[in-house]
Formats: C-alpha cells, sequence, structure tokens
C-alpha cells in the first residue's frame, strides 16, 4: 500500500495557529503531510520564502510526517508533483467557504483526480489571518497579545522583521 499523502498550500506569511491547529489535525489523517508554500511575485510578504519555510519546519518539528516545500504556479499541479491526490484546505466559517469553493471547482476542471478536503477553523482561530496578526504587531508591543495568533518560537523572528522594516511602533 502506497503512503497517502495529502498537500496543504497557502502563503504562511506567517504561520499562525489557525494554520498550525490544521496542520496538525490534517498530519493526524495521513502518512505525508506536504505545507507548501506558494509563491506569489504580486504579493509583498512580510517573509521571503526561504524565511516561510524555516518558520514552518520550526513550529513542525514535532510532526515527522510533515515536508515544507515551495512551489510557484498552481497549487493542483504542485499536488500532483508531490505525488498526492488531497489537497487540505483550512476554512474560517464566515471569510473562507465561498472563495474556497470557487477554488474547488476551479481545480477539479484542472484536475479531476484531486480531491479537496476541508476543515473548519477551530472557533478560537475562526477569526486568525496572516494579515490581522500583522496589523495587531505593528500596534502593539506586546508579545503576549501576539502570542494568541502566532506560535511564540516564531515572535521574535516578526519582531526583528518590523525593526528592520522600521514598522516597529
Amino acid at each position: 500500500m502506497s503512503n497517502r499523502i495529502a498537500v496543504y498550500t497557502g502563503s504562511f506569511d506567517p504561520v499562525t495557529l489557525g494554520h498550525l491547529h490544521i496542520i496538525h489535525r490534517a498530519a493526524a489523517l495521513v502518512d505525508v503531510l506536504v505545507i507548501g508554500i506558494g509563491i506569489n511575485k504580486d504579493k509583498h510578504p512580510l517573509f521571503d520564502p526561504d524565511e516561510r519555510v524555516a518558520l514552518v519546519k520550526q513550529v513542525t518539528a514535532d510532526i515527522p510526517s510533515v515536508r515544507v516545500e515551495t512551489f510557484s504556479g498552481l497549487a493542483v499541479d504542485f499536488v500532483r508533483r508531490c505525488g498526492a491526490k488531497v489537497m487540505v484546505r483550512g476554512i474560517r466559517p464566515m471569510t473562507d467557504v465561498a472563495g474556497e469553493f470557487t477554488m474547488l471547482m476551479a481545480n477539479r476542471q484542472l484536475d479531476p483526480a484531486i480531491e479537496t478536503v476541508f476543515l473548519m477553523a477551530d472557533d478560537r482561530f475562526a477569526h486568525v489571518s496572516s494579515s490581522l496578526l500583522k496589523q495587531i504587531a505593528q500596534m502593539s508591543d506586546d508579545d503576549e497579545r501576539l502570542a494568541r495568533f502566532v506560535p511564540r518560537e516564531i515572535i521574535p523572528a516578526i519582531r526583528k522583521r518590523q525593526s528592520e522594516n522600521g514598522k516597529h511602533s
């Protein structure tokens, strides 16, 4: 029997507690979970792709079945290159359902052999987004507040990047 491989794609800029919760849940369902960090040249990320890979690897070091890679282009092509037939998507109830459904339908047209599995965000993380936590990080020096949204171990990297960008209040 071959390994059950699933791929969870996103920008992970930076990885949030919501992402990490989905990663733990998805990893429990498959033999190998590939975290695909998308590279979108039109976006202006806080962290470059290599830094995002390092941060995700840091917070998933306790999950031996997780592999972290970058990709550009279509997610379905990346899923296929990984040898997977399952794409995992985390959704927040109020904000993601319509967009994710549209993406599911497009992905089915692009590659009908790939199934999309949605994992609903836990209510503790349903409001968490990378853009929200970037705002909180910019407006508050309180790391305890930031730790409500991101893994504690990446807070130093966020603070360092803020000071490098001159955005720390």
